[in-house]
């Protein structure tokens, strides 16, 4: 089992580390609960990262404009239009 990133190999699960998983995950639900994790750990990390970027962003847009998007595409897109607004590398690169 290869895990990719956009075309990109991450993981490569052969067959020996994918029968010390099906120890414990029964093998007819492996592809499909291997699927679940990969998705639930990109999706988790997602929104960890966008409530920081809200919770950061926020108060500075309440004090520039009158709304604020409640979409969380919308939102995000607002912050990153931001004169100020720096990704991490660019905030670590002072």
């Amino acid at each position: 089992m290869k895990i990719q990133v956009d075309g990109k190999e991450v993981l490569n699960l052969n067959n020996t580390k994918k029968k010390v998983i099906q120890n414990d995950i029964p093998s007819e639900i492996f592809q499909e609960d291997m699927e679940r994790r990969v998705s639930h750990v990109l999706q988790h990390k997602y929104e960890r990262c966008f409530e920081r970027l809200k919770r950061d962003w926020e108060p500075k847009l309440r004090e520039r404009m009158s709304s604020i998007p409640t979409d969380s595409d919308e939102l995000a897109e607002l912050i990153f239009s931001q004169p100020d607004y720096k990704n991490r590398s660019q905030r670590e690169s002072r």
